[in-house]
């Protein structure tokens, strides 16, 4: 097996992968320069409805927004992963068209159904069909410049779209948020790198307590789309299945799940996203669930947010999460960059 105390990044991450995860910090600050002073046309602002068109890793920067703003406007953000817009979408709605590359085709299909309808739209993204058919509409484009894999420019997806909210007055976000999750995660960084040893490195102790098995990430509240984000990136740079669950929702459901097949629970492993932030309740429903698992059988690891407010909290764990799902990677042999299965599928559907 690997030693992730000895690591040879050059062979296991010729792509570097491990650059991207190790910029985030600075990416979400870089990202925070290019939208602090944007402005929307007045007919954008004020809007009834918002919906964030996006798949995979421009997606799930739509996700984060939407459990930010959960608390902070009364006016509801749905993230739409299809080809269609919903039956709702018309002149009132505000329609965020995110896709890194600009050629994600659900992304471009359910943008021109929304224009169509007159909504006001929003293109976010590097390039490609997106930013162009957004400049032929006359529709404000968001651009920004970032080489990597759409899931590793979560820093530029995340606050680009914070931005067109903040610009369209349904979110409030100060500097000071974006200062503090910078230097928590900053902050959490110096703990995570390889040469930290694993006696003093959360990220591979947790891998380490993973390898072999299958992740199954439980969040509550804002932090139920964190987990989402550690699942994806346990898919895309492990290689490997894993699952989430939102908490507590998951008391409904998914408690009956852990005894059929009974093969299974020999497999899984439980990561509980907690942090300070969460509901009194639902620290208890955390500490009981951890009970039932492990009478199940079934091995509970947690993972605890730092920093104060949420946005700091948030990016703590989803910073942790990516470190976890590199050494995890490093543990299989596996290169965390390629994405061979993606990529037949878009020559298959090219050709389709």
């Amino acid at each position: 097996m690997i030693e992730l105390d000895n690591l040879d990044l050059g062979a296991l991450d010729p792509s570097g992968m491990y650059e991207r995860v190790a910029e985030l910090p600075s990416q979400l600050k870089d990202a925070w320069q290019l939208i602090a002073g944007l402005t929307l046309p007045k007919e954008y602002l004020g809007p009834e409805n918002v919906i964030v068109l996006g798949m995979g890793g421009s997606a799930i920067g739509g996700d984060l927004v939407r459990a930010l703003c959960e608390q902070r406007t009364s006016v509801p953000i749905l993230v739409c992963r299809e080809y269609q817009v919903p039956a709702f979408v018309g002149p009132r709605s505000l329609v965020i068209a995110s896709s890194y590359s600009g050629e994600t085709e659900e992304t471009l299909s359910a943008m021109d159904e929304a224009i169509a309808r007159g909504a006001r739209c929003v293109a976010v993204g590097t390039g490609g069909r997106l930013v162009e058919r957004a400049h032929d509409a006359g529709m404000p484009v968001v651009q920004f410049s970032y080489r990597s894999a759409p899931r590793a420019a979560l820093g530029y997806s995340f606050m680009c779209l914070a931005g067109i909210l903040r610009a369209a007055g349904l979110l409030q976000l100060a500097e000071a948020e974006v200062d503090e999750a910078f230097c928590t995660m900053t902050a959490l960084q110096e703990g995570l790198r390889p040469e930290v040893p694993t006696g003093e490195n959360e990220a591979k102790q947790l891998a380490h307590a993973l390898h072999g098995r299958v992740p199954v990430v439980y969040g509550a509240g804002p932090f139920a789309e964190v987990a989402r984000r550690w699942k994806g990136q346990f898919n895309e740079n492990s290689k490997g299945w894993a699952f989430f669950e939102q908490m507590p929702e998951l008391n409904h459901n998914a408690v009956l799940g852990y005894t059929n097949p009974r093969a299974a629970g020999g497999l899984m492993s439980v990561v509980m996203l907690r942090s300070a932030a969460d509901h009194p309740r639902v620290s208890i429903r955390f500490d009981i669930t951890a009970r039932i698992l492990h009478e199940h059988g079934v091995p509970v690891l947690s993972a605890w947010a730092r920093g104060k407010g949420v946005l700091a909290q948030m990016f703590s764990l989803i910073l942790l999460g990516d470190y976890v799902s590199l050494y995890l990677a490093y543990l299989y042999a596996t290169d965390p960059s390629p994405v061979p299965e993606i990529v037949f599928l878009k020559e298959s559907l090219a050709k389709a």
